[in-house]
């Protein structure tokens, strides 16, 4: 990760979370007096039930692209992921090449939707450069329309939906693979009945984009974590004051 793509934070998660568990395990081996190994157990259980959260993700992830519609769709949208000025990157390319090919395989072809705005450090939006990369591999211009707003994955579906024809009623977002998750969570959402499908990701680069997800998900319903956090806290110092 640091090589291929840089030492922000958001790269440097799966190094961090490794490096915490490994402290974490030391630690339950120190000795720490009472209230310390007390603090230490919970910080286990802690990472034990998120640990959990983190398996039922990739497990339902791994699910979800197994099933569902396979083609027979009115509509692919393409969700943008960022661009190297106003080159399409491998990870963006890989979206467009999983939509072609889906495109490819009906014989009345879909309309194809591009989103994305314009970032920090691009020189044209997301959308722009989608709609070129697909016009320079044979997709006529008419099949084709531009969303060039949207900032988050919310506003992608949001600001795509309301491009779609009123016929569009089988629709598909095209993302990541470890994103397909998170875009069927925002489909169901936003009450929009579309499937989601990914294409494939490079292997180093998942560990973290799939902590990336797990956290924006974890956000999302940060009521019930909190909520969930707190009772795992109190029990363990209630367990540790009766001792």
């Amino acid at each position: 990760m640091w090589r291929r793509e840089g030492r922000s934070a958001g790269n440097l998660l799966s190094l961090g979370l490794g490096a915490g568990l490994v402290a974490l395990e030391a630690l339950a081996f120190a000795p720490l007096g009472r209230w310390g190994s007390a603090l230490v157990a919970i910080a286990a259980v802690l990472a034990g039930y998120f640990g959990f959260l983190f398996l039922s993700l990739l497990v339902y992830s791994v699910v979800y692209s197994r099933i569902g519609r396979r083609g027979g769709f009115d509509a692919i949208i393409v969700l943008g992921c960022g661009l190297d000025g106003e080159r399409v990157p491998p990870l963006l390319a890989g979206r467009l090449e999983r939509a072609l090919r889906l495109h490819a395989r009906e014989a009345t072809p879909p309309l194809l939707v591009v989103s994305g705005g314009r970032g920090p450090g691009e020189t044209v939006s997301e959308a722009e450069a989608m709609h070129a990369y697909l016009r320079d591999r044979g997709v006529p211009d008419e099949q084709i329309r531009r969303e060039d707003q949207a900032r988050t994955t919310e506003e992608n579906l949001r600001l795509s939906a309301a491009l779609l024809p009123a016929a569009a009623r089988r629709v598909v977002a095209v993302t990541s693979n470890y994103h397909v998750f998170r875009t069927a969570v925002e489909c169901r959402r936003l009450g929009l009945p579309f499937q989601a499908t990914g294409s494939p990701t490079a292997r180093y680069f998942l560990p973290s984009a799939l902590l990336r997800e797990f956290a924006a998900l974890i956000l999302h319903y940060r009521r019930t974590t909190v909520a969930a956090c707190v009772l795992i806290i109190g029990t363990g110092l209630a367990l540790a004051i009766s001792a």
